[in-house]
């Protein structure tokens, strides 16, 4: 594609959206700058694009021309091009650091704010160069990119040491006469226990571990690197940085985006809710005490803060797609294992007679999406751009055959046809077979044989690939369709992999004291506990002989978090089983908790009265010999105010509650009358029954 059909004026113009709107930093040119009369500087390559979207509407895009193409044009034009400065090399070994610009002295290591990085890697003594395998979101080239690429290379060594000697490792200096900054920390919390900057880098490995350090300019972690090659690297190992001079538009945006980001922190301090920590450090968290205190609807709160990284506690702000990360069940005491976990199904057959069919429950389905999300973001991007093509390859043909007519061959000659796919099986017809004549195989067997690098050319290589020691009937079809989708994989393009970000995912049981612990729950007791998420809680689960492959293990990756909530009056916290009650962290929401929720009613004085009737009521309440704080009324009743007045709010709602409460006992009707002399509550005769008595 060649330079658009654009004028001298449009370029002009094109000047003046930029001066006005600025240059995002993915269209910065490295190589070369236009220089109007007035000194201001611009990316060759953006002016022409931004030129030919004012012209003739086209997107703002650089692709199609190079730099070069550009600048010839440009300059044919008239304007002035200018070749960007040099860029330097820094060379780091365990013995000497050498810059190729003789401004920049390990005496001088603020000189690295007026530096932008161009490249980075580390040279082995034999000329192997190793970069950055960068991670999603992360910035090419950055000021931590150096560091980063020495914990890469050195990554077990780094998580090796104990925890005095990460506290104590070299990391940088502002100058030569500041003390050394030390300390290597497991997450961002420890890092700001000791340092509360937003001058950092974290490193994430071996599922989700992290190394934490502090990171200043592009010098301030020579130090980190160099010690790294003292204690880890071989003679003749080396760190090598490019960077060349940043111009004066850069320093000024480095300015302002360090500006920006301080702000951030000063404003965002963590999660808004306390109990948003808790659920990250427990994994697993249960809310009870009286009702109304508004547990499931602070459980909502929760899902939302973790989900937006604390930018917002309001569930319905969250996006169709993030909604997807939280789960919400309510527990009855017919629920089940099936409901919950997996069970069998009835289902018509193809032939109409019922029959049943195993299927995942709802928390099933829950993990499996979180799993999927976990085990993508481990990835690398070359993973992911083959899963991709795997997958457009085998749509592609699934596409491209009559279901019920094509016929394929086993490599001992049995002919079949496909009759159906889904998500999970591939359902073929064998008429030559008069003993099966129909088999289910599993999608998932034909995707992974097609994402090894394993060359499979008989039925013994995919025994040995899925580790088993005989091969069953199915591996001879899924043999013949690997086989098909092989020969017809030329034609799909390479697909473009996007890594996966980690995110949380929230699964809420509501009263979950309400249903039999045990019998929901199975052994996934086992899986849920913190201390054995992942694959070290692998377990079968009891329908594991029906899966298509009866070895599948289940497991709770870590970022799965549960809450619960329950009312103690329900069913006493001493029935909870004790197996599943050792793996929640419980947490007693006391009735005058929460009382910030009554803000949403929008009116101080009837905020001020609901909060001043549910006190005197509730001390009423605990003076019961037979009560206790359980049993008092939280602030999620008196919402009902929204639409209701104060009166009706009792006889509808509190007054049948109360008396549930003291049924049975000898003087209920006494009770009734102090309980509602407490809350304000006084019987209208006959002629006032009609008018409102709201305070």
């Amino acid at each position: 594609m060649a330079i658009p059909k654009i004028k001298g004026q449009d370029i002009i113009d094109a000047l003046r959206y930029i001066d006005e709107n600025g240059v995002q930093f993915h269209n910065q040119s490295t190589k070369y700058t236009l220089v109007t009369e007035d000194g201001k500087k611009s990316p060759p390559k953006y002016v022409i694009a931004v030129a030919a979207h004012i012209t003739c509407g086209a997107d703002i895009s650089t692709d199609g021309f190079n730099a070069v193409e550009a600048k010839n044009y440009l300059q044919g034009q008239g304007f002035t091009i200018e070749t960007k400065q040099e860029k330097f090399e820094l060379t780091i070994s365990a013995e000497s650091i050498v810059s190729t610009d003789e401004r920049f002295t390990m005496d001088n290591l603020s000189l690295g704010d007026n530096y932008k990085p161009l490249g980075a890697c580390f040279r082995k003594a034999d000329g192997e160069e190793i970069k950055r395998a960068y991670s999603k979101g992360e910035r090419r080239n950055s000021n931590q990119t150096l560091p980063r690429i020495a914990c890469q290379v050195f990554e077990k060594q780094l998580a090796a040491m104990s925890v005095e000697d990460k506290e104590s490792f070299p990391i940088c200096k502002y100058n030569p006469s500041n003390d050394m900054i030390c300390g290597i920390y497991s997450s961002v919390d420890e890092f700001k226990k000791h340092r509360n900057t937003i001058e950092y880098l974290t490193y994430s490995y071996d599922n989700g571990r992290q190394f934490v350090i502090y990171c200043w300019n592009i010098f301030s972690t020579i130090y980190f690197v160099q010690e790294c090659l003292k204690r880890f690297g071989n003679p003749g190992d080396q760190f090598v940085l490019s960077y060349r001079e940043k111009d004066e538009k850069e320093r000024e945006a480095a300015e302002t985006e360090a500006a920006v980001q301080e702000e951030l922190v000063q404003q965002f301090k963590g999660y808004r809710n306390p109990f948003s920590s808790m659920l990250i450090e427990s994994k697993n968290l249960i809310f009870r005490g009286a009702p109304g205190t508004g547990k499931s609807y602070l459980a909502k709160e929760i899902a939302a803060d973790i989900i937006s990284n604390g930018y917002f506690d309001d569930y319905t702000l969250l996006t169709d797609e993030q909604k997807k990360q939280v789960e919400f069940v309510q527990f009855h005491p017919s629920y089940d294992y099936s409901d919950f976990v997996e069970g069998l199904r009835p289902k018509v057959n193809d032939d109409g007679t019922m029959g049943f069919e195993l299927q995942d429950g709802i928390f099933k389905k829950f993990v499996a999406r979180a799993r999927k999300n976990y085990e993508d973001s481990q990835k690398s991007k070359e993973a992911i751009e083959k899963a991709v093509s795997v997958q457009e390859s085998m749509m592609d043909f699934f596409a491209g055959i009559e279901l019920g007519v094509d016929t394929f061959k086993t490599i001992n000659g049995n002919e079949f046809c496909i009759t159906s796919v889904d998500d999970k099986h591939i359902n073929i017809s064998i008429p030559g077979n008069a003993t099966v004549n129909k088999l289910s195989l599993n999608v998932d067997e034909i995707r992974r044989m097609l994402e090894a690098d394993v060359k499979f050319t008989k039925i013994k290589d995919i025994t040995a690939f899925f580790g088993k020691s005989f091969a069953t009937q199915a591996y001879s079809y899924d043999f013949a369709i690997y086989k098909a989708i092989k020969a017809k994989k030329g034609v799909v393009s390479k697909a473009r992999g996007k890594q996966e970000e980690l995110k949380k995912y929230i699964f809420i049981i509501d009263e979950i004291n309400r249903g039999e612990i045990s019998k929901i729950f199975g052994e996934l007791f086992f899986a849920i506990d913190p201390g054995y998420r992942g694959r070290s809680g692998e377990i079968s689960t009891q329908y594991a002989n029906l899966h298509a492959d009866p070895d599948e293990k289940f497991y709770i990756p870590e970022n799965v978090y549960i809450i619960g909530t329950m009312n103690d009056i329900d069913r006493s916290v001493d029935s909870f089983d004790f197996a599943m009650r050792r793996r929640f962290r419980f947490v007693e929401l006391k009735a005058d908790e929460r009382l910030e929720m009554l803000a949403s009613l929008e009116d101080e004085e009837l905020e001020a009265e609901a909060i001043r009737r549910m006190a005197a009521l509730n001390r009423e309440i605990a003076s019961v010999e037979d009560l206790n704080e359980n049993y008092q009324i939280g602030a999620s009743y008196f919402l009902k105010l929204k639409t209701l007045n104060f009166d009706q709010l009792w006889t509808d709602y509190l007054q049948p509650l109360l008396h549930e409460y003291v049924q049975g006992m000898y003087d209920e009707d006494s009770l009734m009358s102090r309980f509602a002399k407490a809350y304000g509550y006084q019987k209208p005769s006959e002629g006032d029954a009609g008018e409102d008595t709201q305070g």
